[in-house]
């Protein structure tokens, strides 16, 4: 039995309705050690029945029998299998791949084989010793003359350990020197045991196998045995196995280097998009940052300031007051009267009038406090007074500030830059709106003694005169907010009951700052407290600075995403220039997807390749635009260094794996299509591609 069966082979094409019969009814018989001549003039079906042969035509009717094993050729698979492990191919045309050096086209069908690196390199590179070109291995198809390319092309053709080489014309563009010696080398191959099919329409070619079988007008005309076969060879042979993944993603990569300049300016344009949805994105971030650091300043931002619920048109005011009692500006119920005369001695005299709780606001009983403190993340209740339009004379110089409260849970010493917290008998005073004002060398306030003066109201609505005599303990800056400029004067608080008390003036207060554990229970405990009832009645009206926060930075938030949005748009160019891109690659490179699947490589391998190239270029735009963005954000805080000492652009590592996810997702669906229609490519279409 012979190795290899060609049993009434028909193939015919087809213009239109009209059939071309090409092959008539060819029957075949090749064993292994035979070099085998097919001689007939072009046109007479040599290249088509090498195809048949060789795995690539799958559209004929007759049999193929391979060492006793008939081929299903409507079996895709099962063809790319046979092509690696049985089949090797010389091309009259070479069909080097360009990108490619030397060792690395040879090594090409190597990697589909179970030799480990060193293996598959120390082969290729004895094959290359074996046809006279070890020293050109690391040069280019294009840096060699033809005669170099044929031996290139049978060194590929060796590599995978054949059975069976198909050489079509592999003499047809060489003169009679490297004629000559690739004949020599066809002749070696199969004194090894190899079964050599050379198509050839030159008589002297041929008459240098072992065999010549005369094609003319589709039908075996002569078949003659110039001698007999060569004995065979029992020696083991390489095994096969799938192309690894890693491999399409060096070759794309090798691919990728080949065109530098033009594939960098595809990354440049992704790139472009990329940094700028980056770059927005750190704004976001820097801003939101920016926010809560001067909110944080201001006030303690886990602090609820808790006043009473009214339904009517007072509970604005109570709503006011239950503001300055989280850090901002309240409204004040009396007018400021001055004090007269200075005490003698005692330093600093101030007037100062607080606005005292109304019959329209109401009282915070010790019930409520209670209850309140009973709640599940309270740690601390604190009462919050407050008094306004302050007065203030020293030797004969007055000062008016805005502001005076009690130290309690919504304040924080943030602001306090010389001195401490005030302690009991002692007060902080605004460093701009009062300290300054006092003396150009405010800090030395600090330790003075200062009377404090202001007149409000009991409950019988009487004019009352509240003194407190306290030593300065701190100076603290004013706080910016959305309103402007607030001042920070602090009184211990139980200096400031203490002085109420003297004065009969109720402590009873309409708002109260309670304290939540962490930060992350703030919003649950404002709503907690909301949701109070007594009677079916609310009780309670509670604001945080952290749903003030929250507003701003759902307004930042939605200004940024829209500019990332508007800056989105560029990728979508990016997405156009990489599917151009790739299918122009596909277009240029059909031929070369004709030579790896003639070697056996699937088309899952021809997509992962066209997808890994475009993949690398996704990559690489993210990491362009990733060390753009990040210099450009150090660029942009040291100019805005001057207007606040804060970084407003902070790039995170969730904006930078999300610009890496938008990279790879871009290139990926920009590259599916291309890939497919690279997949499906006909390997002898591809393979007569200019």
């Amino acid at each position: 039995m012979s190795y290899l069966e060609l049993r009434d082979i028909h193939k015919s094409y087809y213009l239109g309705k009209e059939e071309f019969s090409v092959l008539k009814g060819i029957d075949l018989d090749f064993n292994l050690g035979e070099f085998v001549s097919i001689l007939g003039e072009s046109g007479g079906g040599k290249s088509t029945l090498m195809n048949i042969i060789g795995g690539l035509d799958r559209q004929f009717q007759g049999s193929v029998t391979v060492d006793g094993k008939r081929l299903d050729h409507k079996n895709e698979k099962a063809m790319d299998t046979y092509r690696r492990d049985t089949i090797g191919y010389i091309y009259q045309s070479y069909n080097l791949i360009s990108h490619l050096t030397v060792l690395d086209n040879v090594l090409i069908p190597l990697d589909m084989t179970t030799l480990n690196r060193s293996q598959r390199e120390e082969r290729a590179m004895s094959l290359l010793k074996r046809v006279g070109l070890e020293d050109q291995a690391r040069k280019y198809p294009n840096q060699l003359s033809g005669g170099q390319k044929q031996r290139v092309a049978i060194a590929r053709a060796l590599a995978s350990d054949p059975k069976v080489i198909i050489a079509d014309e592999p003499t047809g563009a060489l003169d009679a020197q490297n004629t000559k010696e690739v004949l020599e080398i066809l002749d070696s191959i199969a004194r090894e045991g190899r079964l050599v099919i050379a198509v050839t329409h030159s008589q002297s070619v041929a008459n240098a196998g072992s065999r010549i079988v005369h094609l003319e007008d589709g039908k075996i005309n002569a078949d003659s045995r110039l001698h007999n076969p060569y004995p065979l060879n029992d020696s083991p042979r390489l095994k096969s196995k799938l192309l690894p993944a890693n491999v399409a993603y060096k070759t794309a990569y090798k691919h990728f280097k080949y065109n530098f300049w033009r594939n960098s300016l595809i990354v440049l344009g992704t790139a472009i998009g990329l940094f700028a949805v980056m770059l927005f994105s750190g704004l976001g971030n820097g801003i939101n940052g920016y926010i809560n650091q001067q909110v944080n300043n201001l006030v303690n931002p886990q602090v609820v300031a808790v006043s009473r619920y009214q339904k009517s048109a007072s509970s604005s005011a109570a709503s006011s007051s239950s503001q300055s009692g989280a850090g901002q500006r309240g409204q004040s119920g009396s007018t400021a009267q001055s004090s007269g005369s200075g005490q003698g001695g005692s330093g600093s005299t101030m007037s100062v009038a607080t606005a005292a709780p109304s019959a329209q606001q109401p009282t915070i009983s010790n019930q409520n406090i209670k209850q309140l403190k009973s709640l599940k993340h309270v740690t601390n209740v604190d009462n919050v007074y407050l008094a306004s339009n302050v007065i203030s004379k020293q030797n004969n110089k007055s000062v008016t500030i805005s502001s005076l409260q009690n130290w309690n849970a919504s304040a924080t010493d943030n602001n306090i830059k010389t001195g401490h917290k005030p302690h009991a008998g002692e007060v902080v005073l605004d460093r701009d709106a009062v300290a300054k004002k006092f003396s150009k060398n405010y800090k030395s306030l600090i330790g003075k003694t200062v009377t404090l003066k202001y007149q409000t109201l009991n409950n019988k609505h009487q004019m009352k005169t509240v003194k407190m005599k306290v030593k300065v303990s701190g100076i603290a800056s004013s706080s910016s907010n959305m309103g402007g400029i607030r001042s920070n004067n602090y009184v211990n608080t139980q200096t400031m009951t203490k002085a109420m008390k003297a004065a009969n003036v109720p402590t009873k207060t309409s708002v109260v700052a309670i304290n939540v554990d962490k930060l992350d229970n703030v919003k649950s405990t404002t709503s907690q407290i909301n949701k109070l009832k007594r009677n079916s009645k609310r009780q309670f009206k509670a604001t945080s600075v952290t749903s003030v926060i929250s507003t701003v930075q759902t307004y930042v938030s939605l200004a940024t995403n829209i500019l990332a949005a508007i800056a989105a748009i560029s990728l979508l160019v990016s997405a156009l220039m990489i599917i151009v891109t790739m299918y122009m690659s596909v277009s240029a490179r059909t031929k070369e997807i004709g030579i790896l699947r003639a070697l056996g490589e699937s088309k899952r391998d021809v997509r992962r390749l066209f997808i890994s190239e475009s993949l690398i270029i996704g990559v690489l735009s993210a990491t362009l635009a990733t060390v753009v963005a990040f210099a450009g954000g150090a660029l942009a805080n040291h100019t805005l260094a001057s207007i606040a000492n804060f970084a407003f652009v902070q790039i995170s590592l969730t904006n930078v794996v999300v610009v890496f996810a938008i990279a790879l997702l871009i290139s990926l669906l920009a590259s599916l299509l291309p890939a497919r229609s690279a997949a499906r490519l006909n390997p002898i279409d591809a393979l007569s591609a200019d």
